[in-house]
């Protein structure tokens, strides 16, 4: 199979959907791979590594898409690579297609095959895939939040860890799952007052038994969720339904309730947000204010700290990457239940049930295209 690895150009994103010793992995098992120029430069993998690596360097990233059997990126693509695409091509990409309708209807008229990341799962329902990123995520959320609390970008001026004889700083985290459960690792190492909250029982008891009385966790009840508005300094938005739209659980008027200087950060902004008030921003502007809440929305977060995050990232897609490139993809779908998980559309059709219902549209079983 010929694999065709793209320079990412949406903003600020800055990592490879291939390392040069993923290109081992596949030039190994006899197929061509062929790396767009600079792709892996700003992730500090050099061409020079990927031609050793057994690559081949093309400029044109038109001639890439012209030749590739599958297409691996790391985010979707965007309205200016839409053309290049061809029918029947395997795209490997995250793709979080239940926030975007145009990439869902264009993907699906050019009958490409799409294999999310971010919805490969395994038996046990664990998305591998997707776990890494979460986890630079959360971490960076609170990371991020703690910047954007400082006075000079329009924050309260707090100080998540305190000092001594000063209050710490207040940190909600609505959801429990690896975004919340990151992102409740380093509040909790900054020394911030952190409350967590899930609708999952088993979820939060066994986030009491890992950080025991340094956390406190709730239930998420509309209560529950208007009372930490109350209090918090940095409220992080790390809600997951996989593959599907976020339920939006604070809404314009919980604005009102919150602290003039507040920062709301939204991991989930990919997937439509659960702030009602969010909109995907870029490194370049990553923040605006509502209500004098200063919200958060960078779309591609663990594009900033790239090296780490194409490393992490790679580690997970390639054995799924090597199995497609081996077998076809759907002889994959048959072999990998994980994989078959994965297939967003294939044939214009779509066959992940969650972006269906996002866009009232018409769901197939994969398995009676296959």
């Amino acid at each position: 199979m010929i694999i065709g690895c793209l320079k990412e150009i949406k903003t600020h994103e800055y990592r490879v959907g291939l390392t040069p010793s993923d290109v081992i992995s596949y030039v190994n098992r006899k197929h061509i791979v062929l790396v767009q120029k600079n792709a892996g430069s700003a992730a500090g993998f050099e061409d020079d590594e990927y031609l050793k690596a057994g690559a081949s360097i093309i400029s044109d990233r038109e001639e890439i898409f012209a030749k590739s059997d599958m297409v691996i990126k790391v985010k979707e693509p965007l309205a200016e690579e839409y053309s290049f695409f061809r029918t029947g091509q395997i795209l490997f990409t995250y793709l979080h297609l239940a926030a975007d309708q145009k990439l869902t209807e264009f993907l699906s008229k050019k009958e490409i095959k799409c294999v999310a990341y971010e919805t490969i799962e395994k038996e046990d329902g664990q998305l591998p895939c997707l776990r890494p990123m979460s986890e630079i995520a959360g971490r960076l959320a609170v990371q991020e939040g703690a910047k954007y609390l400082e006075k000079t970008f329009g924050g309260r001026g707090i100080l998540l860890g305190g000092v001594p004889g000063v209050e710490r700083g207040k940190v909600s985290i609505i959801g429990g799952g690896i975004v919340g459960m990151n992102a409740c690792k380093i509040a909790t190492g900054m020394g911030a007052d952190v409350t967590i909250l899930d609708i999952n029982a088993d979820r939060l008891a066994y986030l009491d038994d890992i950080f025991g009385s340094r956390i406190t966790t709730l239930y998420s009840t509309e209560a529950n969720i208007e009372k930490v508005l109350r209090e918090s300094d940095l409220v992080i938005g790390a809600v997951l339904l996989p593959g599907a739209k976020a339920p939006q659980l604070v809404r314009r008027e919980h604005l009102k309730i919150m602290k003039k200087g507040a920062v709301i950060v939204d991991v989930a902004v990919d997937q439509g947000g659960c702030v009602e008030t969010i909109k995907p921003t870029t490194h370049d502007n990553p923040v605006y204010v509502i209500d004098d809440v200063v919200h958060y929305g960078v779309a591609n977060m663990p594009g900033a700290v790239a090296l780490s995050s194409t490393k992490a990232l790679t580690s997970t897609t390639l054995p799924y990457g090597l199995l497609i490139a081996d077998m076809g993809l759907e002889e994959a779908c048959k072999k990998s239940k994980a994989v078959y998980k994965g297939v967003n559309l294939y044939g214009g059709h779509c066959t992940y049930e969650n972006v269906a219902k996002a866009f009232n549209i018409k769901f197939t079983e994969l398995k009676d295209l296959l």
